[in-house]
């Protein structure tokens, strides 16, 4: 007879060993993408980070920060923080498994036998590993995001909750609320996913306190879990500051008393209430409402870890976004009210009129005296025509209209019906956003290229494929091994204990499906969204773990000794987390991965010091912030985000110092970009402007906010813009003597810049950009990064000079320099010696999707700069740079794309002819394997097929009149006839 607690405590603790091994040994030593680089720059010196902010995870990151020998190790150790939190998710997994086993069994734990303790022991372990290696998870285990430690509360919660249910003494029992209460609260500074496991939670609640159940009682314990969730997410986290904030207003506006008096009287009367509301409780002997109330408490002060938001954001540090010093901006923070909102039930579509826009709530900023109203909520009214029950198709955002017609064949001018929108939400929603990552998870995942879906066991093997494919270590199959076993953990579950299967059921659908219709998402995301739903593919793991036991039971049929029959299932399941690790190893393993931080610094490395440098999106932002907050590496260039430039305590941040930067030159005053001011500049041409306009007297006409560039339009005046050319004067004396000019243009210096801005209408960005030119006069370098929107370059290529990875403006046009002219000397320094790119030649090291685009953009940039350097005859460093470019961007590390067949003709032209035969045949061979798939196997990809027929046509063309190009031209010839005889041509 074992000792059926200690070995669960202990195999529970085994597993959290080796989850933890796992997770550390491939856990990302640096910043990865997307908002990893923010969260850890923002933990590392507790500044604020996007709405709604997730204060709590910041302060663990600050302590695991402490934890770091320099700074270069910082962000390790917060990924760390995510290692932990992860390997204690699946302790808690293990336990919950063993858990509902044992509820399962009916047998307490005294009275378990040896075959059931194996039985248990081999379902949890099974179950828990699963989890471990499944594709979403072991993907947030292993960087620092709020994902990881959201799924520690949920596990923690959901296990707790089960544990209160085995406790018969209430007041013990009511120890476990309030643990519960406060982890929940404290899961609020974290990722609010916690709080959709709410249902699943009241019915252990109900299943508890009553033996004999209805449908009533359970549709009834669903709707009271409902107003619960409903009572924190919009009564407690925005409600109380919102409260706070009218009374607040009211005070100083309506009483005249001092700021934060509203905001004092409203704590003291709430914790008043409070307190007393428990000590009544207490004195009446009312164990529900004090149980209740001290729950509340608890929630309460787990929710306090906000408070750091309006700390921090007080003291202004350098990444402050909305900048929530006070109770009203901290409201609009915590609602991203900057984000908008979806229509859930009923609403337009998105091609409903709009009809009328009227007037909402007013909206208060702190003035000298009083809080001012400085704009007032936009409520939009559509045609009714336009509005449906469930509206799935409601986003207006460009290019969305044709990707909802496409994917529903909704024909053009066709309004779309409930049927369009149900359709929608079944192909798109359900079953591309979250079935499909779903079974990526439990199946098998076809590729890590966006949009890959799932693969089965029928799907081509490897030698089959085109190259991509073949070697795209994120291709995974699992066979459906995970999926069968839980499928069968799932009937199982069923069949022995319908109530606890319910609870499992309940959390499965709730963080799962739930969450699809409550998000409602657009018809394309900037990424893969399939961590969201780890939650759901927890519940599901549960079911994998109990599948073992449905073996065993099976197996007990066969073989007579019970032991034996629970060992055997719990090492024939093993398999399946076996299978999943081996297959996901190699696409999780992000050991020895820098580029994140290396693409950051090549492009601050090549601005000139005191540089502004216009970004844009996430990934080319936040790994900017990290190497500047957190390495320290060029604190003199000051990054300047597009996305956040439309926003005015984004402009106000800009205006100040911050470490080595000046102040940016700005001279628009709060009143022309405060919010609601000047968002979009719409182009009214002027007769009278015939030749353009003055960028300085514009600039100089909008700050004084003069009636001579504004227009009526419904009841305030309007900024236009009167023409679409603008005129920049030249200092061209001043220009000379700073040097900024390469002597080889220094002809073409005129005293006038003239340009064609060659859009409809101005966004607030365009305004402070337009801004900062003219007052800049040239006295700061300003950039733009190469990987930003085509637009957000306001046609001002032509004036734009090449350094590396990112273009300069300067008052100098070369014609027909679409995509800016290159200063060979200054580039050529610049990508030779100053740029990083560790690890990028190890084969063994893991470089998804995200990764792979950025070696395209510096490929295509080393042989801008290559094919310049032959052109100006300078071969030797037109040689060196070609070469370069293939020693620190290597095929071993970074497979050759199509910007590597651009090489291909500089080697030949440096008279490199044998380099250029050996890249060509890795291209060709490839190329031509990758036709072969998509043309003959009637695998229409046109993207595929166009971008391999390019990169035969450039290395064919690289040997025009040479022998060795034949065989490059015949194999282009082949496909390209092909195709033309198949589906006349491209």
């Amino acid at each position: 007879m074992f000792n059926f607690k200690k070995v669960n405590n202990l195999t529970g603790w085994l597993v959290f060993f080796i989850a933890a091994v796992v997770y550390t040994l491939t856990v990302e030593p640096t910043a990865s993408f997307w908002d990893c680089g923010e969260f850890i720059a923002v933990s590392y010196k507790l500044m604020v980070p996007h709405p709604p902010g997730a204060p709590f995870f910041l302060l663990v990151g600050r302590m695991f920060s402490l934890l770091a020998a320099d700074v270069m190790t910082v962000a390790f150790w917060i990924n760390m923080s995510s290692v932990l939190c992860s390997a204690f998710t699946i302790l808690f997994l293990f336990w919950t498994i063993t858990l509902l086993g044992r509820k399962v069994l009916k047998v307490s734990a005294e009275n378990l036998t040896s075959a059931q303790t194996f039985s248990l022991m081999g379902a949890g372990v099974v179950g828990a590993l699963a989890y471990t290696f499944s594709d979403s998870f072991w993907f947030s285990a292993v960087e620092a995001e709020v994902y990881a430690m959201s799924s520690f509360f949920t596990a923690f919660v959901f296990w707790a909750i089960l544990k209160w249910e085995l406790i018969e003494d209430e007041s013990s029992s009511n120890r476990w609320l309030l643990l519960i209460a406060y982890m929940i609260g404290l899961s609020i500074g974290v990722h609010l996913l916690n709080l959709v496991a709410m249902p699943a939670l009241g019915l252990v609640y109900y299943f508890k306190r009553h033996k004999q159940t209805s449908a009533v009682g359970i549709i009834t314990a669903l709707l009271i879990s409902g107003a619960i969730i409903m009572a924190i997410m919009v009564g407690i986290i925005p409600g109380l500051p919102s409260l706070a904030g009218k009374m607040e207003i009211f005070f100083v506006n309506n009483l005249g008393l001092p700021f934060g008096s509203g905001i004092l009287f409203f704590t003291v009367l709430f914790l008043g209430g409070l307190v007393y509301g428990i000590y009544y409780s207490i004195k009446k002997q009312n164990a529900v409402l004090n149980t209740s109330l001290l729950s509340l408490a608890f929630i309460l002060i787990g929710y306090a870890s906000y408070a750091i938001i309006l700390i921090r954001a007080e003291y202004n540090p350098p990444i402050n976004e909305n900048n929530p010093s006070d109770v009203l901006t901290f409201v609009y923070y915590l609602k991203r009210e900057q984000y908008g909102d979806r229509p859930l039930l009923y609403g337009p579509n998105f091609n409903a009129q709009l009809v009328d826009q009227q007037k909402g709530e007013p909206l208060y900023r702190k003035g000298e005296t009083k809080y001012e109203i400085y704009d007032y909520k936009l409520i939009n009214e559509f045609d009714p025509k336009g509005n449906t029950l469930l509206p799935r198709m409601h986003s207006r955002q460009p290019g969305h209209e044709q990707l909802y017609r496409q994917i529903v064949n909704l024909k053009e001018g066709e309004r779309p019906n409930l049927g369009d929108n149900l359709a929608f939400l079944f192909k798109h929603q359900l079953g591309h956003m979250y079935f499909r990552y779903f079974m990526w998870n439990f199946v098998g995942r076809e590729s890590d290229i966006e949009g890959a879906g799932w693969l089965s066991p029928l799907s081509p093997g490897r030698d089959e494929l085109p190259f991509e494919l073949a070697t795209n270590k994120g291709r995974n199959n699992f066979f459906m091994l995970p999926f069968i076993l839980g499928l069968v953990g799932f009937l199982y579950h069923y069949g022995k204990d319908k109530r606890r299967f319910f609870i499992v059921t309940m959390l499965f659908f709730l963080t799962g499906i739930a969450l699809i219709l409550y998000l409602n998402s657009p018809p394309v995301e900037p990424r893969e969204r399939d961590y969201i739903y780890v939650g759901s593919f927890y519940a599901f793991a549960i079911w994998i773990g109990l599948g073992v036991m449905a073996l065993a039971e099976t197996l007990g049929r066969i073989i007579k000794n019970p032991s034996a029959s629970s060992l055997t299932a719990g090492v024939v399941c093993l398999v399946v987390p076996g299978v999943m690790a081996a297959q996901g190893w190699d696409d999780h393993n992000r050991s020895k991965r820098y580029h994140s931080v290396d693409s950051a610094k090549n492009l601050l490395s090549a601005c000139a010091p005191n540089a502004i440098l216009f970004t844009g999106g996430d990934n080319d932002t936040f790994p900017l912030w990290y190497v500047q907050e957190v390495e320290g590496f060029r604190t003199d260039v000051r990054v300047c985000n597009l996305s956040l430039l439309g926003t005015e305590w984004y402009i106000q941040q800009m205006k100040r110092p911050t470490y080595e930067s000046k102040p940016l030159p700005i001279s628009l005053e709060l009143p022309q970009y405060i919010s609601g001011k000047n968002e979009q500049i719409p182009l009214v041409e002027n007769p009278n402007v015939k030749n353009g306009i003055s960028l300085p007297q514009y600039i100089d006409l909008v700050r004084k906010d003069n009636p001579a560039i504004k227009i009526a339009y419904r009841d305030e005046q309007l900024t236009v813009l009167p023409s679409s050319t603008l005129v920049q004067p030249v200092d061209k004396q001043k220009v000379l003597q700073s040097g900024i000019i390469m002597p080889s243009l220094r002809d073409s210096l005129t005293e006038r810049m003239v340009w064609n801005v060659n859009r409809g209408d101005l966004l607030k960005p365009d305004l402070i950009i337009l801004d900062m030119i003219t007052t800049n006069n040239w006295e700061r370098p300003i950039y733009f990064s190469s990987t930003l929107a085509p637009s957000s370059y306001l046609n001002l290529k032509e004036f734009m000079q090449v350094e590396g990875l990112v273009y300069r403006l300067l008052p100098v046009k070369v014609a027909g320099a679409t995509q800016g002219y290159i200063n060979s000397d200054l580039m050529y320094e610049n990508m030779m010696k100053k740029m990083y790119w560790r690890e990028m030649g190890n084969p063994n090291v893991y470089y998804d999707d995200n990764y792979r685009r950025f070696p395209i953009n510096a490929r295509l940039h080393f042989y801008r700069l290559a094919d310049q350097l032959l052109n100006e005859g300078k071969k030797d460093k037109a040689r060196a740079i070609a070469l370069h470019s293939l020693e620190v961007l290597p095929d071993a590390g970074v497979p050759y794309d199509e910007m590597t067949a651009n090489i291909v003709s500089v080697l030949v032209g440096v008279g490199e002819t044998k380099k250029a035969q050996e890249v060509s045949d890795i291209l060709s061979g490839r190329a031509d394997q990758n036709l072969n798939y998509y043309l003959t196997k009637g695998r229409n990809n046109q993207r595929e097929i166009q971008t391999n027929l390019y990169v035969l046509n450039q290395v064919a063309e690289a040997f025009t009149g040479k022998k060795e190009g034949e065989k490059y031209k015949a194999i282009f010839d082949k496909h390209y006839n092909n195709l033309v005889n198949t589906q006349g041509g491209l």
